[in-house]
């Protein structure tokens, strides 16, 4: 497939995604940021004048979406102060700086251009890493349209989250670490880093590998991405008395996540279609999950070595992730995939040998249900327009 053709084949994909988004809340592109009510109101002197704010049900109290809270962080920083937005948990979020960092440079020019900037991350790095990781596959770049079409990167972009942003500074900075530009790989990984914690998936290993194949200077320079983010970490430490480094652990609650959404269709009435539809939404998620598991165990163990590590990270996290927070709704578990898509194309430049293509196609149909449920099934939050 030619350049040009990929191209308007993610323009017309990202675009389809956001026009049936923005229809179904009066075209205002503040939607796919999923401000939510309660959020708004005690960060009110941070929101954007004409922003869609969603009013949410008794439960979540108009909860909104994870989107809104790398923007609130982004005013801190676009405002340069240390006043850090209310109501959300610091020792979790507070740690992934690398998003709102980003969108902060665009939030300078106002509270608007941080959301247009917020669309122009996800889109922009994607593609450019898109462009990255198509010259690395050299005879093998066909593969790199299934990273274009990945539905978790996709459907990380339709909530303005950070997971897309995240995989797409790993592959730019692998880029950088093929081509020896070793300054650009410490300054994007360290970035990665700072945006998601599974940015660490390819850069372990990669560090790892290297150890074990007494490549000094390599090792030292993926051992210094790790500079930055320990510095943060300190800044935080003292600035959140409470705060600690494995907050992240209360989320790891090994297989009880899978347990229990597999419990779950016993304990659902089967005249209740809707319910019984939306808890098979993470179907093929769990098939995928033991299909790339099984991909892991294909080819030339020898080969490959740094993305099946990764891989097997990455499958780590996603049985480990618990019910409560991941399982329950597939968006949070979906987006937990992001950086499989990448690893998978990378073992299989390493190890031809490697039956990775099943994993691949199964995200292609993945990426098709994804569409139907934007363009047909998902419904828009009852919602109000927030006028300060």
């Amino acid at each position: 497939m030619k350049q040009y053709q990929s191209f308007l084949i993610f323009i017309v994909l990202y675009l389809v995604v956001s026009v049936f988004i923005w229809k179904k809340y009066s075209w205002n592109i503040t939607s796919q940021v999923h401000f939510g009510e309660e959020f708004a109101k005690q960060n009110s002197s941070k929101m954007p004048i004409g922003a869609i704010v969603e009013k949410g049900s008794a439960d979540d109290l108009g909860a909104g979406y994870d989107g809104q809270i790398f923007y609130f962080y982004s005013r801190t920083i676009s405002e340069l102060s240390l006043d850090w937005p209310k109501g959300f948990d610091e020792s979790y979020r507070a740690p992934r700086i690398g998003y709102p960092l980003l969108i902060g440079i665009f939030g300078f020019l106002g509270r608007n251009a941080a959301i247009l900037g917020m669309y122009f991350l996800n889109l922009g790095l994607l593609y450019l890493s898109f462009l990255a990781i198509r010259e690395l596959l050299g005879k093998q770049k066909h593969l790199a349209i299934f990273y274009l079409l990945s539905p978790f990167a996709l459907g990380s972009y339709s909530v303005l989250v950070s997971d897309s942003v995240m995989t797409s500074l790993v592959v730019l900075a692998y880029y950088f670490m093929v081509k020896k530009r070793y300054l650009f790989f410490i300054l994007i990984s360290s970035l990665a880093i700072l945006t998601k914690e599974p940015a660490l998936f390819l850069f372990f290993p990669l560090g790892l590998v290297a150890l074990i194949e007494k490549r000094w200077k390599e090792a030292l320079v993926v051992l210094a991405t790790l500079i930055i983010p320990i510095l943060w970490q300190g800044y935080l430490k003292i600035t959140f008395p409470n705060w600690s480094a494995t907050r992240l652990t209360d989320f790891l609650t090994p297989a009880e996540g899978i347990y229990t959404y597999i419990k779950s269709f016993g304990n659902t009435n089967i005249e209740n279609w809707k319910e019984l539809a939306r808890l098979s939404s993470r179907i093929p998620l769990l098939a995928l999950l033991g299909l790339g598991i099984i991909t892991l165990f294909t080819g030339n163990f020898r080969k490959g070595l740094v993305f099946r590590i990764g891989l097997v990270l990455n499958f780590f996290m996603i049985v480990t992730a618990s019910h409560y927070h991941f399982w329950s709704v597939y968006e949070n578990i979906s987006r937990m995939f992001t950086v499989s898509i990448p690893l998978m194309i990378f073992l299989k430049k390493e190890d031809e040998e490697a039956k990775v293509e099943p994993y691949l196609w199964l995200s292609i149909f993945i990426l098709v249900l994804f569409l139907i449920k934007v363009i047909f099934i998902q419904k828009a939050q009852g919602y109000s327009i927030w006028t300060g």
